[in-house]
């Protein structure tokens, strides 16, 4: 019987590999405004071509002046400075003419030989007067000021975000809202992008109805398939769902057809010890290996390369048929290696916190507990059965309770994922 740390390598050894050469695929490209780019991870660094800010600009609605046209301080009385041109936000830099304060508006290019801005609020008076922009009459009229401004005081100085030439962002970066404007306000058009893993799930069991379907007698409702599908999905991968019957040889048939265009084959159920395990059954002699874990739920694993016509391999992940067995098994041993692919940290955020009641576990198991954690910040465990769906999706946590522990006591640390995203 495997432990789960030992059973973690193997599959790391199995689709390392895949992933790598999906790293050094060649990337996709999106547009920057392609709804699917957000969450993708970059395929390769992106370089700044322009600094940012590109210009100058102000940081306030206020006057652009010289420190030149100011006396050494501290100035008796106020300074009068000749009402100079306007320039708005998306204006071209203009000449600033000597002993003027010329009207400038945030993000507005700062005029050339300014070299501060005095806020809207801090001239007499503090409003906007005549405004005449570059080509209009010269304006009339004249402003105060009581204090002179701190060399560059509210300029956005070219390049004060990022100079020309920097990275905008490493390769493998999960592309986040804020960094897809990031990109944007450097003006990249088309983002290349890591291929998505392309992951081939296929659901067994003559037991299940879709959801949706009459449920006859002894059936239940295929809850496998699109909790597995969707939490991939989150994960980073395109998920193809195919379905077959308890037949061997069915799934065999599927495999050869489908496994070359796909990365990873994800099964759920077919692989214990009882008389009907299709998944078993199947994939044993075509490179799969079944085995027990040291993990509950989800003490039955499957996982090897799946030999293909024509010399090629699909590696397979082989998952237990309860629901929360299979949910657990892709958070433990699949799930991380996606979310590294798309950028993100691999594993759940974790920390040890108190349990609020005693719990028991089999000593010879790490058992994976679901639960919530009170305001008071001690964590409340569910039973341990594996078909409790509705336990899973109530719960905050996964608490841990490793091999060799058969009993934690109110109170004791306990170390726990949050899994509430």
């Amino acid at each position: 019987m495997r432990t789960v740390a030992e059973h973690t390598r193997v599959v790391h050894a199995l689709l390392d590999p895949v992933f790598a050469r999906l790293a050094a695929a060649p990337a996709e490209h999106l547009p920057i405004d392609d709804p699917a780019l957000a969450g993708r991870a970059t395929a390769t660094s992106l370089v700044s071509e322009i600094p940012l800010p590109p210009f100058d600009n102000s940081q306030m609605d206020g006057y652009a002046v010289r420190l030149a046209d100011f006396p050494p301080p501290p100035i008796e009385g106020a300074l009068e400075l000749r009402l100079g041109r306007t320039t708005a936000a998306g204006d071209p830099p203009i000449e600033h003419e000597p002993g003027t304060a010329a009207p400038v508006m945030t993000g507005a290019a700062i005029p050339i030989g300014a070299d501060a801005v005095i806020p809207i609020e801090l001239a007499d008076p503090p409003r906007f007067g005549e405004l005449r922009r570059a080509g209009d009459p010269a304006p009339q009229g004249s402003v105060r000021f009581v204090a002179a401004p701190a060399p560059a005081e509210f300029v956005r100085t070219a390049g004060s975000d990022l100079p020309a030439g920097a990275i905008l962002l490493d390769a493998g970066v999960r592309l986040t809202p804020s960094r897809i404007g990031l990109l944007a306000n450097a003006g990249v058009r088309s983002v290349p992008v890591r291929p998505k893993p392309r992951i081939l799930l296929v659901s067994t069991g003559d037991e299940v109805s879709a959801p949706g379907e009459p449920l006859a007698p002894g059936r239940i409702y295929d809850a496998n398939t699109p909790l597995l599908a969707s939490a991939l999905r989150g994960a980073g991968a395109d998920v193809e769902v195919c379905r077959v019957s308890d037949s061997p040889d069915a799934l065999r048939r599927l495999v050869v057809e489908e496994g070359s265009t796909a990365d990873v084959l994800v099964t759920s159920g077919g692989i214990s010890a009882g008389a009907y395990e299709v998944v078993r059954e199947a994939l044993a002699g075509l490179g799969a290996e079944f085995t027990g874990l040291a993990l509950q739920p989800g003490g039955p694993q499957g996982c090897g390369g799946l030999a293909l016509p024509g010399g090629g391999s699909l590696p397979a992940l082989c998952f237990p048929g309860n629901p929360v067995s299979s949910a657990l098994s892709a958070e433990l041993f699949l799930l991380p290696l996606l979310r590294a692919h798309a950028g993100r940290p691999a594993l759940r955020p974790s920390e040890h916190l108190p349990l609020a009641h005693a719990v028991d576990s089999p000593p010879q198991k790490h058992q994976l507990r679901r639960g919530r954690v009170d305001e008071a910040g001690r964590v409340h465990v569910t039973p341990p059965s594996s078909h409790l769906l509705a336990d899973l999706a109530s719960a905050e946590v996964l608490a841990h309770l490793p091999v060799g522990v058969d009993h934690l006591p109110a109170g004791a640390p306990i170390e726990i994922w949050r899994i509430d995203d």
